[in-house]
């Protein structure tokens, strides 16, 4: 009996071990700050990008998000949607390389808008909606370098672009821009008007796919350790 009782607590401390492992590293990987969608057509016109921002502190609030826009291919008529609680600051900046439209040529950009005055508290994103007149047409991504302030004076640097097959730590959010036709549509991007209280995004599908694996994994610990015992007995028998 003593054996058995021993055989099944060491089956689910290694269970619990992985368990926690797994879903632990599925946090992290739906920590970072993202866009929404993640693709749209080169050149698109009238759509909506949303920021999603989840606070990945458990003791401290997110206070302050700056989103950096590309200048060497602009995006054109930038607005920024109103969200409660949250004051937002456009910085526009004169292009090196005037952009010429149907509407006249554009001579300068949005560069940077700055959310402060809200909080994201632990636990809880927040969607950041950018609405554009047109996407630049002459390249096949856009990236858009971010940093995220916190209560306690941490600053998360969401800047780093990837180079390789391996997404970097502190990933910046990436807009692909695809060929005309393949536009992703934003239907479900669009942020409700509610607080910050919404849980943390659970729609990241490596984050579900380690939290399958993780069960998988502690289910065939449990059926070896059921296993050990019943051979155990036979052997005595």
């Amino acid at each position: 009996m003593t054996s058995t009782r021993t055989t099944l607590r060491r089956a689910a401390a290694v269970t619990a071990l992985t368990a926690a492992g797994v879903f632990a590293a599925a946090g992290v990987a739906s920590a970072h700050v993202t866009v929404h969608p993640e693709s749209y057509a080169k050149g698109a016109t009238d759509g909506l990008l949303t920021f999603r921002v989840p606070n990945e502190e458990d003791t401290a609030s997110t206070t302050k998000v700056q989103v950096f826009l590309p200048t060497d291919h602009p995006v054109l008529g930038v607005l920024v949607h109103p969200r409660d609680g949250w004051t937002a600051k456009v910085t526009t900046t004169k292009l090196k390389t005037p952009v010429k439209t149907d509407d006249g040529t554009i001579t300068e950009a949005v560069s940077a808008i700055t959310w402060t005055g809200g909080k994201i508290g632990a636990g809880q994103y927040e969607d950041f909606d950018v609405a554009f007149g047109q996407l630049p047409d002459d390249t096949g991504q856009l990236t858009f370098k971010t940093l995220q302030t916190y209560s306690d004076g941490k600053v998360a640097r969401w800047i780093e672009e990837q180079t390789g097959g391996d997404e970097p730590e502190n990933p910046a959010p990436v807009l692909k821009l695809t060929a005309g036709g393949e536009k992703t549509t934003p239907a479900d991007s669009k942020s409700s008007s509610g607080s910050t209280s919404k849980a943390a995004d659970s729609s990241d599908s490596t984050a579900r796919g380690l939290g399958v694996a993780g069960l998988v994994v502690g289910v065939l610990g449990l059926a070896a350790a059921a296993f050990a015992i019943v051979r155990g007995r036979s052997a005595r028998s």
